[in-house]
């Protein structure tokens, strides 16, 4: 493999970023190392930050951030009877046990979503989204998707975003 060392100019973007400024860096100390890893991960982890805080933004109309959303998200695209055991919902966020209690406890103060008891668990919980909580999410998803969809389109075509969203699932699946 080539090595790669981005600077100003490269074709892989308009303009000498942050992350080039940190891979130039590295090239001046360490002409060996192969930088381009660090290139696309540094712009992904930057991206992923970047997004989280205008997602963030704009579920702050509908009293939540991001991890509110998750829970609530999570339950409504389960489809009905937007019902998911704690467990279920640990297991897809990837949070832990502890983070899901206090996000379900404060989901529950608002009343948008409720805790039973499992009718096939004894000892099980079953969590679901009141009607109150079907509707924020409802609307906080297409306020999340329209800042998304602004990202893209001030940056990208529709068939480079299609590219792109390929690309990223590929490397995804190889590193999951």
């Amino acid at each position: 493999m080539e090595k790669h060392i981005p600077g100003p100019g490269h074709p892989s973007g308009p303009a000498h970023d942050a992350v080039d400024a940190i891979t130039d860096q590295w090239a001046a100390v360490r002409p060996d190392l192969d930088t381009l890893p660090m290139a696309v991960f540094g712009r992904i982890y930057r991206l992923a930050a970047a997004m989280r805080g205008k997602v963030d933004k704009a579920y702050a109309p509908y009293g939540m951030a991001l991890g509110e959303f998750d829970v609530l998200a999570t339950l409504r695209r389960s489809g009905e009877p937007y019902t998911l055991s704690p467990r279920e919902l640990t297991a897809t966020l990837m949070i832990t046990t502890g983070g899901m209690t206090g996000r379900l406890d404060k989901l529950e103060k608002a009343g948008l979503l409720t805790r039973s008891p499992d009718p096939n668990d004894r000892r099980g919980l079953r969590v679901t989204l009141t009607e109150r909580g079907r509707e924020l999410v409802d609307q906080a998803v297409g306020a999340g998707l329209e800042r998304q969809r602004e990202a893209l389109e001030s940056a990208l075509t529709e068939e480079e975003a299609d590219q792109l969203a390929a690309l990223l699932r590929k490397l995804l699946a190889t590193t999951a």
